[in-house]
C-alpha cells in the first residue's frame, strides 16, 4: 500500500495542478501545446492523494480552465455543453481507479497486474461517460445511434490512451527513480514507494 505524508501530498497535488495548468488548453499535442494531461492526473491523484477533495479541485481547475479558455482564449466552445456534467463521472472513474490500484500498489513486479487492471477500468469507463456522455446529450450530434458511437469510439479513444500512458510512463519513471534514491539512502524504509 502506497502511504505518503502530508507534505509528500501537497508537493504532488501541486505539481499535477501546475501540469493541468500547462496542458489543459487543447485535447491533443501540436508544436506549440502539449497533450491535455488531465486523464493521468486524475489517475496520479487517485494513488498518491488520500483525501476526495482533489477530486472536486481538479475538476473545478479543469471547469474554470476550459470556462477561460473558451471565453478569452480563442478555443471554441463546441465540448461546452449540458454534457459537461458527464466529466464527473468520467473523472471520478479514473480517480477511483487509481484509489484501487493505491491500496495493491507494492514496489515490485507483481503489482503490474493491478496497475493494468485499474488502467484498463477507469479508462474505459472514463471514455464511455465522457465520449459517450457528449455524443448522446450534448445536442451537438443530430442523430445518433450506437453504431455511430461506436466508430467515434475507435477513432478517437486510442488517441487518449496513448497521452495517458505517455503521462502515466513519465510519472512511473519518476516513481520509481525516487523509490530506489529513497531505499538507497534509507534502506531500512522499503515501504515508501
Amino acid at each position: 500500500m502506497l502511504t505518503l505524508s502530508t507534505r509528500n501530498q501537497i508537493a504532488i497535488g501541486l505539481l499535477l495542478a501546475v501540469f493541468m495548468i500547462l496542458t489543459r488548453s487543447h485535447h491533443f499535442a501540436t508544436l506549440h501545446n502539449l497533450a491535455d494531461a488531465s486523464w493521468a492526473i486524475y489517475f496520479l491523484a487517485g494513488i498518491y492523494l488520500r483525501s476526495a477533495w482533489p477530486l472536486l479541485g481538479f475538476f473545478a481547475l479543469g471547469w474554470g480552465l476550459d470556462v477561460a479558455a473558451t471565453t478569452w482564449g480563442g478555443v471554441s466552445d463546441f465540448c461546452m455543453t449540458p454534457a459537461y456534467i458527464f466529466l464527473l463521472p468520467a473523472y471520478a472513474s479514473l480517480w477511483l481507479a487509481g484509489r484501487w490500484y493505491a491500496k495493491r500498489h507494492q514496489f515490485a513486479w507483481r503489482t503490474v497486474m493491478p496497475l493494468s487492471i485499474s488502467i484498463m477500468t477507469g479508462l474505459t469507463l472514463c471514455e464511455l461517460f465522457s465520449g459517450g456522455g457528449f455524443y448522446f446529450f450534448s445536442g451537438r450530434i443530430a442523430e445518433t445511434s450506437v453504431a455511430e458511437f461506436g466508430e467515434q469510439l475507435i477513432k478517437y479513444f486510442p488517441l487518449y490512451i496513448e497521452t495517458f500512458v505517455f503521462y502515466l510512463g513519465i510519472a512511473v519513471a519518476v516513481h520509481a527513480l525516487l523509490t530506489l534514491l529513497a531505499q538507497q539512502f534509507n534502506p531500512r524504509n522499503t515501504t515508501a514507494g
